[in-house]
This record gives C-alpha cells, structure tokens and sequence, in this order.
C-alpha cells in the first residue's frame, strides 16, 4: 500500500525477498520499478520506493486502540484476480507463538485472506490501515479458513519509520533465555501467580548479566508494565533502541527487586547464545524423580552431548517410562544442572537435594538439553 505521496510503499518481506526486479502495479494499470529501500526478516516487513509524486496514501489507524468485534475489510490481490475486498471482523488481537515470524504481535481475522493478499492492507470502516495481511492457517487445500494474521499499523510504521531514518531497523537485547512461568512453576518458586517469565539461562557478559539478574529470577514487569508471557515480553524488550536503560521488577525466592539494565542491540548470534547456553542410585527413594538414573558429567559425556566443559550438573541416563519425571518431560541425555534452586554437580549432590525436597509437592530442576535450558516441574508422588 502506498504511504507517502512520493512513492514510498509499504508491504511484506516474503513478497520481495530474494526477487531481482520489483514492480508495482496499480489499478489504473500504470506500472513502475520499484527499489527495495529496506526490509526487516523478524517481522516481514518491507519498504519499497517508485519514482512517483501526487500519490493518493493510505493513512494509518492506531492499531492498539482496534477492538476484538471491530468490522475490517481486507485487500489484495488473491489467487491473481486483481483487486479484490473481503469483509469480516478482528477476532483476536496480540497473537505470538505461532512460528511465522521471529517477533509476532498479529491482529486475527476472519475476513478471507489467500495466497496473494501477502502485503495487502487490512483497513478499518473508516478507511484507515490497521494492518497488513501477511498469513493464514489453512487446511489441505491451503485457502481461507476464517483464521488470517495481519502486522499491526503502529508495529509495521515503528519499523518503516526506522528503515526510512536510519536504513535498519534495531531492537535492545537483554540476554536471557526467558521460559513461561506455568500455574506449577509459579508454585514451585513461591510467586503469588502465574503473571511473567523464568530466567533459564543467562548470557554471560550480556546487558542481564552485568545488571545483576540471576537464573531462577522471575520478571513481573518493566518499566511498571506487567509481563503477561514470553511472547509478550520479548516484544517489550524489542521494543526499547539500544542503549536504553530499563527497569526490570523481579521476583528473586520471594523478595521483590529493581534493577535498571541498559540494553544491547539485538542480533541473531546473540540471542541463540541464550537458547543454547530409575530408582536414585543406591536409594530408591520415593518422591518425584523416582524412576529417574542419573550419573556424574564427565569429558567423554560432555564431548558425547555436544556440551561446552565448563558445563556442571549430572546426567540423567534412564528414565520410566510411566514416572512422574517423564510425563514432565525429562529425558535421557539430559543435564540437570540445580535440584529446587540448588546447584548440584555430583551424584551425591543430586540425591541429597532430592532428598531434601522429598516432602515437597513438587520437585523444580533446572535442564539443559539440546532444546536449550529450561525449568521443568516434577509432582511428588
């Protein structure tokens, strides 16, 4: 769609990327080469330009005051047949965690969306943007089911605006690996709910680590605005530029904490460095691990799980199928690195925490495994 009368143009990452020539076709079947002026991968947002003045703009919507209810119509070109409009209703507003794109905030519609619409507007009954169509979840046949996703206005101009100004687009990076808290692990940790995230993992000589937050700390807030999940709070993070110094409310085993952290730059390296940094032998005590084997973290073992050597914890080596540590989701090969906030690195260390939890409702680890590290609650049995 066009934004701006000298003939800026607002549309998806996917509907330019990798081309060699981009054209822009209008209804009046003038046709004009366009420029990629920038694009942004992370939410798919592209920015293209034509030699063209006195253009006609779409102007934008405050997508966050748009209401669940609110009639949208929808506009593209589906399946080649020129311009076309749907009309349906925004369903959902807030959408995350569906895999489409590394930062999602969608607005949901069932106003039909299909192959071609990708880069179309989504416009209120006032004719303003609201947002973009970009994707749909689709049956077999790969048409319109009623669940089509669009980028929020005030999100896609927030990235236009930084393409235009600064010719990239950048966002802070804090540096932790952030994981949902569950109704069980917010139990497990003593907070009063489930509003927030666990810190899993923190990256070593990242903007968190120096700040002063620790695994184990659950964020409730920054800058005074709660954290409802992860999705959430990784678009609240991203959100700030570089160099901005938040203030993180933490829940550190019970007491409640302030620290202010002054953001990195966001990159890809970086925030993978986040996500990758039976009977108990000679007991068989009941509790929540029962069924689970574990043995210490040796060289060879660490070379075998492809972990770095300064890992610690122990080594689960066999699992019962029918425990309460498998239907949590533990695993062979998996590296328990503290028992109930506790650090453990030998085998003793780990049967004597379990131990001493064993009258607990539940057991809380910290894992690292190939998937990343995260908590995992265990029910005592």
């Amino acid at each position: 769609m066009v934004v701006s009368a000298d003939g800026y143009i607002l549309t998806n990452n996917h509907v330019v990327d990798g081309a060699t020539d981009v054209k822009v076709s209008f209804a009046n079947k003038e046709e004009y080469p366009a420029k990629v002026v920038g694009t942004d991968k992370y939410t798919d947002v592209a920015v293209l330009k034509i030699n063209k003045t006195g253009l006609t703009t779409l102007p934008f919507a405050d997508s966050g005051r748009a209401e669940v209810g609110d009639v949208v119509l929808a506009i593209g070109e589906p399946f080649g047949l020129g311009q076309t409009v749907t009309m349906g209703i925004i369903s959902a507003k807030g959408r995350g965690g569906l895999g489409i794109e590394r930062f999602e905030d969608f607005i949901q519609t069932d106003a039909a969306i299909n192959r071609g619409n990708s880069g179309g507007a989504l416009i209120d009954t006032r004719g303003d943007l609201v947002g973009i169509n970009t994707a749909i979840l689709s049956g077999e046949t790969g048409g319109n089911q009623g669940i089509g996703f669009a980028i929020p206005a005030n999100l896609a101009r927030n990235i236009m605006d930084q393409i235009m100004n600064k010719g990239k687009v950048t966002r802070g990076y804090l540096g932790i690996l952030p994981q949902e808290l569950t109704p069980e692990m917010a139990k497990a940790f003593g907070v009063p709910n489930s509003h927030g995230v666990a810190i899993a993992n923190v990256v070593g000589d990242s903007p968190a680590a120096k700040a002063g937050l620790k695994v184990g700390d659950v964020i409730t807030a920054i800058n005074g605005n709660p954290v409802s999940d992860v999705n959430a709070f990784r678009l609240q993070v991203a959100g700030f530029a570089p160099g901005t110094t938040i203030h993180v409310k933490v829940d550190r085993s019970g007491q409640a904490m302030d620290l202010a952290v002054t953001l990195g730059e966001f990159n890809l390296e970086a925030e993978n460095k986040g996500d990758r940094e039976g009977n108990l032998p000679g007991g068989g005590e009941k509790g929540a691990l029962q069924g689970v084997t574990v043995q210490g973290l040796t060289s060879e073992l660490r070379q075998q799980l492809q972990t770095p050597e300064g890992t610690q914890g122990v080594v689960i080596t066999e699992v019962d199928a029918d425990s309460a540590a498998a239907a949590a989701g533990l695993q062979q090969g998996d590296i328990v690195v503290q028992v109930n906030r506790k650090p453990v690195t030998t085998v003793s260390e780990f049967n004597a925490a379990v131990k001493a939890g064993a009258s607990r409702e539940s057991t809380l680890l910290l894992v690292k495994s190939g998937q990343g590290t995260r908590f995992v609650v265990v029910t005592n049995k």
